[in-house]
């Protein structure tokens, strides 16, 4: 019985001294705990693991820590209502081998005119264009990911899903076809729509989003799939708005971890991406959001859009960013910068590289510095 008791009395000690989440774990000069309680891991803060600390385990079958940028061009015929004039700009493929040997593992491809019709058949001549830019970007490295980004803001014309425009049937058609096209390579993540806004019913928004998940499982697609809320994508709103209905979207493979919540957030003084200053670092923003995903199962996400110019404001604002997103993965998983691909390098929020191959004082200052 001594034996027993001076065993569970070890045992307990041990339990007590292992560091709770989000306390250090290790560190230059760190002398305490390195183990954490069950559920979370010892992770550095930085590659050069100046600092650690116990982070929530990701679960199994998660998506890895994420970094890169969005290659526009096929999204450039859209409007915010969903409307198109052209079948847009492909991006130029030499982009992704330049920015992977910089460290990114992230490419997020948008587009619009994928089926002329709505509800219709693929354009095989589109896909076969777009297909040849995904393809470049996965061949880009072994463990990039690809996200294949249906850039229509909930809307055909004007009309929104489900709520007076496309049928859900119509908007699951478009990602059942890609689920048999792209279904077997898991390097390619579904992102299910771009920035929804102005939804008169958000949780009938919801309910789309759950018929193309149901759709695209039936297809046979094992993708993780980028769900979106409301309010532009808004990392912001997410917590009040969409993310508590969100959070009941259930996957028919069983568990949560490859339903991945699709999140933005700009730096200028209106959120809208269009000015050239940054004037926040959302570093508040994305906390309240990290706890809101933690305390729903530990959840994940990515901030798919965020971005600023090539202005000392934003190289340092942004640098703040996105080293919190790095930091507080495994619940952010990563990040794409807006943008590169086919804008030129007057673009107000471009990252495209020089002609000469060197790139934006942005991307050096800020994004490179936070890749995986």
């Amino acid at each position: 019985m001594k034996y027993a008791a001076a065993t569970l009395l070890a045992a307990a000690s041990v339990a007590y001294a292992q560091q709770g989440e989000w306390q250090q774990c290790g560190g230059i000069g760190w002398t305490g705990e390195t183990t954490c309680v069950a559920g979370t891991v010892c992770t550095a803060y930085n590659d050069s693991s100046d600092f650690s600390q116990c982070t929530p385990a990701p679960p199994s079958s998660s998506l890895p820590r994420l970094g890169g940028v969005n290659t526009a061009g096929f999204d450039f015929s859209v409007a915010t209502d969903g409307s198109f004039t052209g079948t847009g700009v492909p991006p130029p493929p030499a982009q992704f081998t330049h920015f992977a040997n910089e460290g990114a593992n992230l490419f997020r491809i948008p587009w619009q005119l994928m089926t002329p019709t709505v509800g219709g058949p693929i354009n095989e001549t589109f896909f076969s264009i777009y297909d040849k830019t995904v393809q470049a970007a996965l061949n880009s490295g072994p463990e990039t990911f690809v996200i294949v980004d249906l850039h229509n803001y909930a809307r055909w014309n004007g009309d929104i899903i489900a709520q007076g425009g496309p049928t859900n049937e119509q908007f699951a058609s478009i990602w059942t076809q890609l689920a048999y096209k792209y279904g077997s390579n898991e390097r390619i993540i579904f992102g299910i729509m771009n920035e929804p806004h102005d939804i008169p019913s958000v949780a009938t928004w919801v309910d789309s989003v759950q018929f193309v998940v149901n759709a695209v499982r039936q297809a046979g697609s094992r993708n993780f799939l980028l769900l979106p809320g409301s309010s532009w994508s808004s990392a912001q709103a997410f917590p009040t708005e969409a993310g508590p209905l969100l959070v009941k979207v259930t996957d028919p493979l069983g568990g949560t971890n490859k339903l991945i919540f699709d999140v933005h957030k700009y730096l200028d003084s209106d959120n809208s991406g269009t000015h050239p200053d940054c004037t926040t670092d959302n570093v508040d923003v994305l906390q309240t959001l990290v706890s809101f995903l933690q305390a729903n199962g530990n959840r994940q996400a990515i901030l798919s859009e965020t971005g600023g110019g090539n202005t000392a404001s934003c190289e340092t604002l942004l640098n703040n960013e996105l080293s919190f997103v790095k930091s507080a993965f495994p619940t952010l998983a990563g990040f794409s910068v807006w943008a590169a691909g086919a804008f030129d390098t007057t673009y107000v929020l471009t990252v495209t590289p020089f002609a000469n191959g060197t790139d934006q004082p942005l991307w050096i200052d800020a994004v490179k510095p936070n890749l995986p």
